[in-house]
């Protein structure tokens, strides 16, 4: 054999299947996107930056991600589809190269009470088996331990069918035993309403007692039916009614009755408020009755099951002296610790998958989580997390995880265990792929793509692609802003006075007592899980006029938009009306004005079973979502479609001045530039906002509002590092105008910014609770006393 030869046999020519190494993604234009072309490397961690709107979810999550679920759901059986969620083709020319998408995104996890952090997650489910295995006394199968399952026993006759004569009756019993608290249902809490909101008990119905939002004495259908139904005295103060006349007015059954003529249901006033109040979506209510209704009803810890959600029997079968009750009180370290103590060979495989899977919350930083915490009380950070865990044990490579923000609600010290885990993703053979604003998370990037310029129709372009350091040297705006650091204040505000909080123990708080002071932009921080939210929200005295502007999400159906949630839609109608002499609901496109054809949604739904459901504009009103009458009426020489396709920063120079000057319209959408939204269309609907600009929107509405303190929940979720400086503006300004600003926060600019930090700790959990430092940014830098201010110290270079 020559030697050519055997070099040749050493290094063969590459197989063409290890060719595939780019995801390549030609002619986007999905929302924003203008025909972006790109190619990102496999098994490499790729980093989308941009400012907030410039296409960075529509490339990676609405393109990327949505076309490789699309894909899979079509290796399906066409049965099988019929049952799964129907996905429509992303508008992109090709896409090549895609692997399995696995998405982690920041939806909050379902805000439906019976979800805990351990049923998300099943660590509930193995810790139900290993107590139905190992629990003294023994009572029942893992159902018997579940807070979502009732006991249920039936017996009758059921019949049989056996060919055509043969039918028979046979006699049978069925029995389940569920864990549920029979108390509350499994809730652990229970709803009570406090019926001093309800009417003031010293004045009679005549003399107005009621004090729910709408009962006017006029209002045949709420006050009338109570003075008119002749089972109450009118005129007696509510006080002095017998015992039957207050079962009547409270309790009373559904009863006809004649009120002046009119056949009418007589009801007691708690079932009635029930029906019309409590039923209804919290979130989709008027502020003011929202408002009402959280005011009325009181929610209780159950006392038969202390909270626990389970029935007696399952509280008491016991593991060394632990319940399940117990253990999923624990703090998930101390649980993780508990299950490595028990040796039983029996269950040993059962034993490892649960503690594989409890270590897995303590690596990822949420070991000061309990499994019987609420899913839907996690933030939009934690929630993430939570999701992470399933992916970080499993054995698949060569799939693509992409990630909305891993680093939001992580405080600087967390973010560089986020960034070991994404490296740990990637280095199993898995491509990552990660939208992200912090300079920390950018650094580890080894592909960087950067959307721009701008937002909105300003943006959807790709500005850069290349390594971190090419981004620095690049003259886009996030290579611009990449080194940013904001300054320590010079000076800063005196107080006004102080808000107190006393003996503050919600969650893990450890009987904490701060002055927070008012009148200047403080800063409560620490690391996930040290208490912040619990000190802010939990423990500020009621009736200290406090705005709280959190991450809840907006719930809004396609047909909401900013217009519509901000209350810009009501003075723009009236104006409309008002210059063409008709009435404002022909304006709306969920009333009057509404194209028949698509009932003013724009576009027509066409389900086509375990097909992708397929959206085509309508083409009566050519997606303008009006009757062709109602455009004909102008306003500035606009028709109402014109004015809701604007930006908010034309909207606002077109009702400024000239003929649509219109001040409640203008003065709204100045606050919705301030916070940083010009760039969003009136008419954009809400369900495609990200978590970020949402927040902000929020902001928005709320800055009319009346209170003094505003509290607010991490604002810098979801902002480019160019548009931290415009919020710092923001918080300034409000502060300036003598309102009080309190920021939870972990971004160092928002720290270095504050006129007081409040610093809690030292760690998170039990380990947390405590107020660990107080005093101005410059005092915490010099003393870096805390992980909070060795980070600050780095951050300002000092």
């Amino acid at each position: 054999m020559s030697m050519a030869t055997r070099t040749d046999a050493q290094s063969p020519a590459p197989h063409v299947a290890d060719s595939h190494d780019l995801i390549r993604v030609h002619g986007a234009r999905v929302n924003n996107l203008k025909d972006v072309s790109i190619e990102i490397p496999k098994r490499r961690l790729t980093v989308f930056t941009g400012v907030s709107g410039s296409g960075k979810s529509s490339l990676v999550f609405d393109t990327i991600a949505a076309e490789s679920q699309r894909l899979i759901n079509e290796t399906y059986s066409a049965f099988v589809q019929g049952f799964m969620p129907t996905l429509a083709r992303p508008e992109v020319d090709v896409l090549d190269g895609l692997t399995t998408a696995i998405s982690v995104d920041q939806q909050r996890m379902g805000g439906d009470p019976r979800s805990t952090v351990g049923t998300a997650t099943d660590a509930n489910a193995m810790l139900r088996i290993l107590f139905s295995r190992l629990g003294e006394p023994h009572i029942g199968p893992p159902s018997a331990y579940s807070f979502n399952t009732a006991s249920v026993r039936a017996s009758g006759g059921i019949t049989v069918e056996r060919g055509t004569a043969k039918t028979k009756t046979v006699k049978a019993t069925f029995n389940r035993i569920g864990g549920m608290c029979t108390n509350c249902e499994g809730r652990g809490t229970l709803s009570d309403i406090d019926l001093t909101q309800l009417y003031d008990d010293s004045k009679s119905i005549a003399e107005g007692a009621f004090t729910i939002p709408g009962w006017k004495s006029d209002n045949v259908w709420t006050v009338g039916i109570y003075a008119e139904s002749g089972f109450l005295d009118p005129n007696k103060p509510i006080r002095r009614y017998t015992k039957k006349e207050m079962q009547d007015f409270l309790y009373r059954e559904p009863t006809k009755v004649k009120v002046n003529g009119v056949n009418l249901t007589y009801e007691g006033l708690i079932p009635k408020i029930q029906k019309s109040f409590l039923s209804k979506d919290k979130e989709a209510m008027q502020p003011h009755i929202r408002a009402f209704v959280e005011r009325a009803v009181t929610f209780t810890t159950c006392p038969e099951c202390e909270g626990t959600r389970l029935s007696e029997g399952a509280r008491s079968s016991k593991i060394e002296k632990i319940s399940i009750a117990d253990a999923c009180a624990m703090e998930i370290r101390d649980l993780a610790e508990w299950v490595r103590g028990l040796k039983e060979p029996s269950v040993t495989p059962l034993l490892t998958a649960l503690q594989g899977t409890l270590d897995s919350f303590t690596e990822i930083g949420l070991g000061y989580l309990s499994l019987d915490r609420p899913a839907g009380t996690l933030s939009g950070g934690e929630a993430q997390r939570v999701k992470m865990i399933r992916h970080l044990g499993s054995s698949l490579t060569d799939v693509t995880y992409v990630f909305d923000e891993p680093t939001i609600g992580l405080h600087p010290h967390d973010i560089q265990r986020m960034n070991d885990l994404l490296l740990r993703l990637r280095d199993k053979g898995n491509t990552v792929l990660v939208v992200e604003h912090k300079p920390e998370a950018i650094a580890i990037a080894d592909h960087i793509v950067d959307l721009g310029p701008g937002a909105g129709t300003g943006g959807g372009t790709v500005c850069f692609e290349g390594t971190v350091e090419g981004l620095r040297a690049s003259d886009t705006v996030t290579g611009r802003h990449l080194d940013d650091r904001a300054t320590l204040k010079e000076t800063v505000r005196t107080p006004t006075g102080t808000l107190e909080i006393r003996g503050a123990t919600a969650n893990n708080l450890r009987d904490v007592d701060v002055d927070i002071p008012l009148g200047v932009l403080t800063v409560v921080t620490g690391v996930a899980g040290s208490g912040k939210s619990s000190l802010v929200h939990g423990s500020v005295p009621a009736g200290a006029g406090v705005v709280s502007v959190d991450q809840s999400p907006i719930r809004g159906s396609r047909r909401s938009n900013p217009a519509t949630y901000t209350g810009l839609l009501d003075p723009i109608r009236k104006a409309f009306a008002k210059v063409n002499g008709v009435k404002p609901a022909l304006f709306s496109a969920n009333s009057e004005g509404a194209c028949p054809t698509c009932n003013g949604a724009g576009v027509i739904y066409t389900d086509l079973a375990m097909m992708a459901g397929v959206a085509t504009p309508c083409e009566d009103c050519e997606g303008k979502r009006f009757q062709a009458s109602v455009l004909e009426y102008h306003l500035g020489g606009r028709d109402i479609s014109e004015v809701l396709a604007m930006s908010v920063t034309e909207a606002e120079e077109f009702f400024g001045d000239g003929e649509a000057r219109t001040p409640a319209a203008h003065k709204i959408l100045e606050r919705l530039a301030d916070v940083g939204l010009g760039y969003l269309t009136l008419g954009q609907p809400l369900t495609t906002l990200s978590g970020g600009e949402r927040q902000r929107l929020k902001l928005a509405t709320h800055m009319a509002e009346k209170g003094g303190v505003y509290v607010l929940d991490e604002p810098t979720t979801g902002l480019h590092l160019a548009d931290v400086e415009q919020l710092l503006g923001l918080l300034d300004g409000l502060v300036d105008s003598g309102k009080s600003v309190i920021v939870i926060e972990h971004h160092q600019a928002v720290m270095a910014h504050a006129d007081w930090i409040i610093d809690l700790g030292p760690g998170a959990g039990h380990d947390g609770g405590l107020v660990v430092f107080e005093g101005t940014p410059a005092d915490l830098v010099a003393a870096r006393s805390t992980l909070t201010g060795e980070h600050l110290a780095a951050y300002v270079g000092t």
